[in-house]
């Protein structure tokens, strides 16, 4: 719930900080003291649409914070949904829009958008006054307060999940259909790929073994003559470096003889005869080996330029050639299959678009129930809240085929008076009456409704008496389940306040600015008494007085 909202440098308010508490809080205060603007502000701090024309005269900026604790463990789930991290059941929200109309948002600290603000305040606040879009308005809202009263999750769920189940079915179909018609439409083109490539049987790195043979073939006669004379330097007649070696092994016997502590140095001499004299026969054997085959080469040259032009023409590397050869195949594959599998899947698909009419058939069934039950409950209420003429309707126009959220839209429907078609209620209703309406709804679904804070402005418009007594006893009703949060003039309702807040009117520094104070006992008789219309008087005080000992009786 929302247990204080700060709000510094709005229109008239210069710094004001509601302590609220769960159950009724009641806002009163004589026209003009600024309660609205509180309700304004809030709305601010939930993602509304704000402007330089917000911030109070003289101030840089505008600045409104709030803190929200004890929230549930299913709507902290679907908060850290929104990529909100909540800290112990707890999440701050602050908001600032500059003189400039610069707006800026953070929530538990952390900069975020307007948007993230509204989507969290959908889920924290449902507003109901004169300048905000009333939730009832919204058709999807409609369909949860039904369903919500209907118990229909498990069913909803149900219908969402087979609908899923289509909706992938359907998309494979189209993919699969899709490829097969581009396969269809190739096929010419693909055969003639596939036997291309197929006829040059390509291996692997064989581009580069072919570039290495040729430029041996090319080089033939060099690279004997180089070999020869490598072999000749080392192991020549005259002059080789084995003859050297065989010196050095000479010399170092007589060095030995005298001096034993050149002993090894023989190890390395040896090794050193061992490695020369086995490169002498290698590159004498490389010599003898060196083919001079201009055919051979004529041949190579030919696949080299076979391999390059495939190249050229499939993707410019040897394994590119190979890979679109495996496409090519697969593409043609898909010819002797995909029929097949697409009445596979036809089949699957009718059996799940079955699935989903079952499934719709049964949440219809408990939406038609609910409906039945929720007007009439609503109907019953409407006489009492001041909308006597009042009946609702809970209309479940059909769909052409069972969508994610079933087979029927669900529209919520009001007659005002006595002799009108009913119209929906965003077509028909005012503020004050759609927010009685809502209020209704919410005496009869509170036990369902997930939202933890309601905030009703102008509830209490073109009505007294009787009817004001009794708005005040449905928000009393509503405040057991929920925190809520009423701006009223009406006595009747500011009675059932577990906790009563008073909007005061003062000027400062030559500029008109509002405070709030929590009011008990005495103080709360003079307020009651000032809303009846003589807040010193002696019949209205014992009149406030024997309100607020019935109040607290019922």
């Amino acid at each position: 719930m929302l247990t204080e909202l700060r709000v510094r440098d709005v229109a008239t308010i210069a710094d004001v900080t509601l302590p609220l508490g769960p159950g009724l809080n009641v806002l009163t205060g004589e026209t003009g003291a600024g309660k609205s603007i509180l309700v304004d502000a809030l709305g601010l701090l939930l993602g509304g649409r704000g402007d330089s024309g917000v911030v109070r005269p003289g101030a840089g900026r505008a600045v409104v914070e709030g803190a929200f604790e004890g929230l549930s463990r299913g709507l902290a789930r679907r908060i850290e949904g929104l990529g909100i991290d909540v800290e112990e059941s707890r999440i701050v929200v602050r908001r600032e829009i500059s003189a400039e109309g610069r707006s800026r948002a953070w929530v538990n600290g952390s900069p975020t958008t307007v948007g993230v603000l509204a989507s969290l305040g959908a889920l924290l606040v449902d507003l109901h006054g004169q300048h905000e879009t009333v939730s009832l308005l919204k058709p999807d809202t409609q369909r949860e307060i039904l369903d919500a009263y209907g118990q229909c999750a498990a069913e909803r769920e149900a219908v969402a999940a087979a609908h899923a189940t289509v909706a992938a079915l359907r998309s494979r179909e189209a993919e699969l259909g899709s490829r097969l018609d581009e396969v269809r439409r190739r096929a010419d083109y693909l055969k003639h790929v596939t036997d291309e490539i197929a006829a040059a049987r390509l291996r692997p790195g064989e581009d580069e073994a072919l570039a290495l043979e040729a430029k041996r073939l090319a080089h033939a006669s060099s690279l004997e003559e180089q070999a020869r004379v490598l072999s000749e330097a080392i192991d020549g007649e005259e002059g080789g470096a084995l003859q050297a070696l065989a010196v050095a092994e000479r010399a170092l016997g007589q060095l030995e003889r005298v001096d034993p502590g050149v002993a090894s140095w023989r190890e390395m001499l040896d090794g050193a005869y061992a490695q020369l004299s086995e490169v002498a026969r290698l590159a004498s054997a490389y010599a003898e080996e060196v083919e001079r085959d201009p055919k051979r080469l004529e041949a190579v040259e030919r696949r080299r330029d076979l391999l390059f032009r495939l190249q050229q023409k499939h993707g410019g590397t040897l394994e590119a050639v190979l890979q679109v050869h495996r496409e090519a195949l697969a593409e043609l594959e898909l010819l002797d299959t995909a029929d097949a599998d697409l009445r596979s899947l036809a089949v699957s698909r009718a059996a799940g678009e079955s699935a989903v009419t079952a499934a719709a058939a049964t949440l219809s069934g408990k939406r038609r129930d609910a409906a039945g039950r929720l007007a009439r409950a609503v109907s019953r209420l409407l006489p009492k809240l001041g909308l006597a003429g009042g009946k609702f309707e809970v209309v479940l126009p059909p769909l052409t085929e069972p969508g994610p959220d079933g087979a029927e839209g669900v529209a919520f429907t009001v007659r005002l008076n006595v002799g009108l078609d009913a119209q929906p209620v965003q077509k028909v209703a005012s503020g004050g009456e759609l927010s009685r309406l809502m209020l209704a709804l919410e005496v009869v679904v509170a036990k369902h409704d997930r939202i933890p804070t309601f905030v009703f402005d102008e509830i209490d418009q073109g009505i007294g008496g009787e009817v004001g007594g009794q708005v005040g006893q449905a928000l009393a009703d509503v405040a057991g389940e929920h925190q809520v949060l009423v701006i009223t003039h009406l006595p009747q309702i500011a009675v059932r306040a577990d906790r009563h807040l008073v909007v005061l009117k003062g000027v400062e520094g030559g500029v008109a600015t509002s405070t709030v104070d929590t009011i008990l006992g005495e103080d709360r008789v003079t307020e009651i008494a000032r809303m009846l219309g003589d807040p010193d008087g002696t019949a209205a005080r014992r009149h406030a007085e024997e309100m607020l000992g019935r109040a607290l009786k019922t």
